[in-house]
């Protein structure tokens, strides 16, 4: 049975004080490396130690769901080198992490188009997926050659590939469990690290009513300190969902 989650902008969700959802923009890995002059590569693989570090901090504070955004549909526009030491990269991680995250009772999500990916690295992933598929402690998604246009674009398209003769647009609840992470509750807590303050085509259905916390800290120096000063920013914001703050205050 598919769980179900309550739409933002459908429902009025819960606003616990400690965030269900955290998504992360993993931004700086190249500047962090570039202030040490060091290749960027170098920084990416730093990078991929603060995953684990960060998957240890959420499982800790009980935070059931950490959504990364490790490589996105634009960024095949990098330099081809760097592009392939990240694709290396990600084998290698899937290669060492899998088993230590299925003993910790993390689930492997992996979403995006995956068509573009090699042979190798697809079978890691599946073969990740199935392992940790019954793991419940946390959820960890990257997302992969994402985009959050291609989407919503992909779940129209599925959707009326399952209803070719329709004669009623689809509507929100229809669509919902057609987008790749409908296996999760919206995002309560953004964050994006390295200084920039955008979303960059990162679930854009999702981030719907999510808390957007942004810092100056290169992704390889966002440690479990770091997490916590964007909980505790997380923690002082008012969330309305479109109400008001007097209905809030009503009994």
């Amino acid at each position: 049975m598919i769980k179900r989650f309550l739409s933002s902008t459908a429902e009025i969700p819960d606003a616990p004080p400690m965030p269900r959802h955290v998504a992360i923009i993993m931004d700086g890995n190249g500047r962090w490396a570039k202030k040490r002059l060091m290749p960027r590569v170098t920084g990416h693989a730093k990078g991929v130690e603060r995953v684990r570090d960060m998957v240890e901090a959420c499982i800790k504070r009980e935070i059931g769901y950490l959504t990364l955004f490790a490589f996105s549909s634009e960024n095949w526009r990098r330099p081809q080198d760097e592009v392939s030491h990240l694709m290396e990269l990600f084998v290698m991680a899937l290669e060492r992490e899998v088993d230590k995250m299925h003993r910790n009772g993390v689930r492997l999500r992996v979403v995006g188009d995956l068509g573009r990916f090699d042979a190798r690295l697809r079978e890691l992933i599946e073969q990740g997926e199935a392992l940790t598929s019954d793991n419940a402690r946390l959820t960890l998604t990257v997302c992969a050659n994402y985009g959050g246009r291609w989407d919503i674009l992909q779940a129209v398209n599925a959707w009326r590939r399952d209803h070719p003769d329709a004669s009623e647009p689809v509507d929100e609840p229809g669509l919902a469990p057609y987008l790749s992470m409908h296996y999760a509750p919206e995002p309560d807590l953004f964050i994006r690290t390295g200084g920039e303050q955008r979303i960059s085509n990162f679930l854009l259905w999702q981030l719907a009513y999510s808390e957007l916390y942004f810092t100056d800290t290169l992704w390889p120096d966002f440690n479990a300190a770091a997490l916590d000063r964007a909980i505790v920013s997380y923690q002082k914001r008012e969330r309305r969902f479109g109400r008001t703050s007097e209905q809030l205050a009503a009994p």
